[in-house]
């Protein structure tokens, strides 16, 4: 019986293993930045679901308040724009904002001018720099924040004194209005003013933190007491949750491209700009012409090949792999047919002496030896097998 050898395939297309192998760390980098972010976004939606949310019963929602205030005969109506915030302003109405600080500067100006003397009362909650211009053009928040979270009134403000300790530490803020109230100091900054307006009997009460509004702080010191006070001194309670769905919040203005940029986008920028350099310097950590060394075993010449013929088919330098093989070819066959090796390479000067020695034409032999490179793997493969063919045959001719 004859068994025949079966042949390794000669195919340079990469394998579905040698793909995954190649590529597999990427895939379960990007794997695990997947769940990463599910899993931080879940846990994000369930802690702070609803918040400062009348409506909400969640940790950080505030329904607990909208009952309580309810139990007093005050009603408690949620709005979402700006438009029904500025109507619902009246002398019988506590306007709350519940995050100014989404406001743009157009939607803070038109809320300032529709409850500036309107005889009753705003309350703002957490507002930082970026409203309270706009807002309450008075006061100035504090570069530093308060650390310490429960806080004593020590302020003759009513309300303030009847409630207690509370939890108001956060934004700390200085007012040049001489006649406000400043209760709950950190450091000596107040972290709750009241502003009386100048007609009207209606005033402005900023605070420097919202959590005397959430139903899992409701319940310790203070905070019902002083929330109940300040929501509950009119009969209608507006409860404004900005949205940035509402029409007016597209409104930018005369404000530029840079000008709604985020603040930090000129850093970013710049780190990314660090990132893409050292990134540049690692890809090029080889700096200067490779330097021959002799190695310290021998090798078979059948490794050294196969080794540089995987290097170029990982590069798709088929033009040099096809370059290296004619110019062997023409180093080989030029004593063969009596030219000298130092002008194997001219056309003019080899392919005469080819031509003359095999009897073929002349064209076939440049285009075999001189010819482009070739197009595609299966091309490159049948160059090596010509060039073999022709060098046996003029080996045996």
């Amino acid at each position: 019986m004859t068994a025949e050898a079966t042949l390794p395939s000669t195919s340079a297309s990469p394998t579905a293993r040698q793909v995954w192998t190649r590529a597999r760390g990427v895939v379960l980098a990007l794997v695990l930045l997947l769940v990463a972010a599910v899993a931080i976004a879940a846990v994000r939606s369930t802690t702070r679901h609803g918040s400062l949310d009348p409506r909400s019963a969640d940790p950080y929602g505030s329904r607990a308040l909208a009952e309580l205030l309810a139990d007093r005969g005050v009603s408690t109506r949620v709005v979402t724009t700006l438009g029904q915030a500025r109507a619902a302003t009246g002398p019988d109405t506590t306007l709350l904002v519940a995050v100014p600080d989404l406001l743009t500067p157009r939607q803070q100006t038109a809320l300032h001018t529709a409850f500036a003397d309107s005889g009753g009362r705003t309350v703002l909650i957490a507002p930082g720099a970026p409203s309270l211009a706009g807002l309450v053009p008075q006061v100035a928040a504090d570069a530093g924040v308060s650390f310490d979270a429960t806080l004593s009134p020590d302020c003759p403000l009513p309300a303030a004194r009847r409630a207690g300790d509370a939890e108001t530490g956060g934004i700390r803020y200085t007012t040049s209005a001489g006649d406000a109230d400043t209760c709950y100091p950190s450091d000596g900054l107040p972290t709750l003013l009241r502003l009386p307006e100048a007609s009207g009997g209606g005033d402005t009460v900023v605070v420097g933190a919202p959590d005397i509004l959430y139903n899992k702080r409701l319940d310790e010191h203070g905070n019902a007491s002083l929330a109940l006070q300040l929501l509950g001194s009119r009969t209608h309670l507006v409860w404004y949750l900005p949205s940035p769905a509402d029409d007016s919040a597209t409104d930018s203005g005369n404000r530029t491209f840079f000008d709604l940029l985020p603040s930090g986008w000129l850093w970013g920028t710049l780190q990314l700009f660090i990132a893409a350099a050292l990134a540049a310097l690692w890809r090029a950590r080889r700096l200067g012409p490779l330097v021959p060394e002799k190695l310290p075993v021998s090798i078979r010449a059948s490794e050294t090949a196969e080794g540089r013929a995987r290097l170029y088919r990982k590069a798709n330098a088929r033009d040099r792999a096809a370059a290296a093989l004619r110019s062997t070819t023409r180093t080989r066959l030029a004593p063969l047919v009596g030219v000298p090796v130092p002008q194997a390479h001219a056309p003019e000067a080899l392919l005469p002496a080819l031509s003359a020695h095999l009897g073929g034409e002349g064209q076939s032999l440049h285009s075999l030896l001189f010819g482009p490179p070739p197009r595609d793997d299966t091309a490159l493969i049948s160059l090596a097998d010509q060039l073999d063919a022709l060098a046996r045959e003029v080996r045996h001719s």
